[in-house]
């Protein structure tokens, strides 16, 4: 079969539960406004309590916009960080009683020596903000498998009040299904890094594994069920496509690389959502009931549209805002617009002369 006609046949494909779920272009009702513009690929975005709304820069820049306007200085910018490929300054999250402790939780690629052994690794470090500046750096999970690409390193704390690490295999797929290995996992642990007794596997931070490249994370509230977005192979380690949204849960393993796109095998589970074409989906965000991530390659911000009655169930997809580009971070913000993030300077992207934007949505009247 041509590569095009392979390409029809698995566009936006899904599971055999989810095939009448159609994809549509749409036009929404309402205009999304610039929150922020001129920064360098802004990867990750967190609201804290007094309003303040902090962004991770990949370059090693945390950024913060009060007021409507960027401070012009970063709140912390991190040296030993390495900006390569997929890699830099990545995760961010505040934690879940910030107002009074004052907890900034960051994932980044560190620089080789930087105190680590091996080669490059991710981090993810802690720090106190001052309202002038991140301080107190503290390590909280160290030696993860990191690379150029596949570096994952999404951060969100869960209802559970616990942190949440997704990791990438590090273009070593086999580490993904090595229960030794921090790579190809979503990690859980508690807000100092310690792991939580109810942790699957005694004694370790996976939460679930065989994961490629995780990018999103994002509970739903109404089920409680934790959606995943992932990126699937690039060519080299398994064919095109078969980017992945995931419903994750405890101890389970996602497949990769023994199986991908809508392969099935025993003991592993097959994607919600795949797509072919790849999309590149980079964040998850749950939002008015419905499921928001953003897509790099596919330069748009995707709508996953979940039963109201059945969370595990797709009625159906939109294609939003394909006219800005790499669409990256998307979250939901505490007044109730949907904030996301163009990714136009990170080197894959055409960007306009005030890219990288941030934008509110106010949503469909």
């Amino acid at each position: 079969m041509k590569p095009l006609a392979l390409a029809v046949l698995f566009f936006v494909a899904c599971t055999d539960a989810q095939t009448d779920a159609q994809t549509r272009r749409a036009k929404p009702s309402s205009t999304p406004v610039v929150v922020a513009q001129g920064l360098q690929v802004p990867w990750a975005i967190a609201f804290a309590p007094d309003g303040r709304m902090f962004v991770t820069e990949r370059p090693g820049r945390v950024r913060v916009i009060e007021k409507g306007a960027l401070r012009p200085q970063p709140l912390l910018t991190i040296t030993n960080v390495v900006a390569q490929g997929e890699a830099g300054l990545m995760g961010l999250a505040l934690h879940p009683d910030f107002a009074r402790n004052h907890f900034v939780y960051v994932c980044y690629a560190l620089r080789p020596g930087s105190g680590q052994a091996g080669n490059m690794n991710d981090v993810v470090m802690r720090y106190r903000d001052t309202g002038e500046a991140l301080v107190e750096p503290h390590p909280i999970v160290q030696n993860i498998p990191a690379a150029r690409f596949h570096a994952g390193c999404r951060v969100k704390f869960g209802p559970d009040r616990k942190l949440y690490i997704t990791t990438g295999d590090a273009t070593d797929g086999k580490i993904a299904q090595d229960l030794k290995s921090l790579g190809g996992k979503i990690l859980r642990v508690n807000d100092d890094g310690s792991v939580p007794a109810e942790n699957p596997f005694s004694g370790s931070p996976v939460w679930s594994f065989g994961h490629r490249n995780p990018q999103g994370i994002d509970w739903d509230p109404k089920s409680g069920l934790l959606f995943e977005t992932e990126h699937g192979p690039s060519g080299f380690d398994g064919g095109y496509g078969g980017d992945e949204v995931n419903i994750v849960e405890k101890g389970l393993n996602y497949g990769w690389p023994v199986i991908h796109h809508n392969q099935k095998q025993e003991g592993m589970r097959t994607p919600l959502l795949e797509y072919t074409p790849p999309c590149a989906p980079a964040s998850a965000a749950i939002w008015r009931g419905d499921l928001y991530f953003g897509c790099l390659r596919g330069t748009r911000l995707q709508r996953v549209r979940l039963d109201p009655n059945d969370r595990r169930k797709v009625l159906g997809q939109d294609e939003l805002f394909p006219d800005l580009g790499r669409i990256r971070e998307v979250i939901a913000g505490p007044d109730g617009a949907l904030y996301f993030s163009t990714s136009n300077r990170d080197g894959r992207g055409d960007p306009a002369s005030n890219d990288d934007r941030i934008f509110k949505w106010s949503g469909d009247k």
